[in-house]
């Protein structure tokens, strides 16, 4: 199976390389901000238009004949996604970008064979020599994937970024992978999302948030914004400021992911068939019910939904998400009986009126997911085996 995959590098440029690239990426954020002004001025222009006059601009500003040519185009098509997210209803209208953002810029794989028929690639990743070769920019020292020794993989593009005065190669891949096939098991796990707790399975395990762990870094956080709010604008403590809050906000996401990826890694290596709730995590922050909006963002509903189906696809695992309707918390798991007083967040444990039984909120949602979820898991079954059928028959009548 084709599968894309993204290697993160850490670069480590000398004092010409970070020039280079600080003018490549102060390049994206002018030919950015300078085309969404057009853009808002005359709003019948196309993208494809805007491509087309790159070369009246460089004839405007000759030091753009410095930069590679595949960061003007690259910078209009993320400007043209962002106003497609837009026009759907999943993002905000595009921003006029600032120079204290943790900033990027993407540039395509281009080969071909030149003139003395020498074989030509404008980047080159040497794993050997531990050096990655960008266009217009001699080899830059990198570091990561130790246990990675050659790269012959077949690379797509490769999206530079700068946070927190660090610089960082995401290289996209083409790669094919053994995908184990998927054998149909009894080894199934519901799971219920939640704020206190991050996942409650229905065997009874509970992994805790890890708001705790880095409740020191959000104090942190919190004194360098009162610091930043006193700093001036455009000095140059402001400056060391920003990249002070961008490392702390580097090393919360980096928590997160880790300890995101160690979880999702253990449940999917014990069950095959993983059942989740189909969060509209948005609408759920905008309304922000019961003062829990900033806990849902912290928690990353939807990275870890997306975690759980990328690794199922790559282990030959199964991850199916029931109805964002379904009132997993009110229904009772032994009698099935609703009781909508449980809506109620605060009620933690509740006696089912009919039958009695106690339920624990998080394990009695995680036991209801796993037995909606198994529904639809069989009806897939079903689906499948009525193709396999015909299939079958068909080929029959061939012969």
């Amino acid at each position: 199976m084709q599968q894309f995959k993204t290697y993160i590098f850490r670069l480590y440029p000398d004092c010409d390389q970070k020039k280079k690239l600080n003018s490549f990426l102060g390049t994206t954020r002018f030919i950015y901000n300078h085309y969404l002004d057009v853009k808002e001025n005359n709003p019948s222009l196309t993208f494809y238009e805007m491509k087309k006059d790159l070369p009246n601009l460089i004839r405007e500003y000759p030091w753009l004949q410095e930069i590679d040519g595949c960061i003007l185009r690259t910078t209009i098509d993320n400007l043209e996604n962002s106003y497609k997210r837009y026009y759907q209803k999943l993002g905000n209208k595009p921003n006029f970008k600032k120079y204290s953002q943790a900033e990027s810029y993407r540039t395509n794989y281009l080969e071909g064979i030149t003139a003395n028929h020498v074989k030509y690639q404008n980047i080159k990743v040497d794993l050997v020599n531990r050096t990655i070769k960008l266009p217009k920019i001699p080899e830059i020292k990198i570091r990561g994937y130790r246990k990675l020794t050659s790269f012959a993989k077949k690379i797509i593009n490769v999206t530079v970024k700068r946070v927190a005065g660090k610089y960082y190669a995401n290289v996209l891949v083409s790669e094919s992978i053994e995908v184990p096939p998927f054998t149909p098991s009894l080894k199934m796990v519901g799971i219920d999302l939640g704020v206190k707790t991050l996942m409650t399975t229905s065997d009874g395990e509970k992994i805790e948030n890890i708001k705790d762990q880095l409740a020191r870094y959000e104090r942190k956080l919190k004194g360098l914004n009162r610091w930043l709010a006193r700093s001036k604008e455009g000095s140059k403590n402001r400056e060391k400021i920003i990249i002070k809050i961008q490392k702390v906000n580097q090393k919360i996401r980096n928590a997160k992911k880790f300890y995101n990826y160690i979880k999702i890694n253990k449940i999917l290596k014990e069950n095959d068939v993983v059942f989740l709730e189909n969060l509209k995590t948005k609408e759920m922050i905008e309304k922000g019910q019961h003062g829990l909006a900033k806990y849902i963002s912290n928690s990353n509903f939807s990275d870890i939904i997306d975690k759980f189906k990328y690794k199922a696809k790559i282990l030959g695992k199964k991850v199916y998400q029931v109805s964002t309707y379904f009132p997993s918390s009110q229904i009772c798991f032994s009698c099935g009986t609703k009781d909508e007083r449980v809506k109620n967040l605060s009620v933690r444990k509740w006696e089912c009126h009919k039958c009695h039984s106690l339920n624990e909120r998080d394990i009695n949602a995680s036991l209801n997911i796993l037995v909606e979820g198994t529904n639809l898991y069989f009806k897939d079954l079903d689906k499948e085996m009525k193709l396999y059928l015909e299939n079958l028959e068909r080929e029959l009548k061939l012969i």
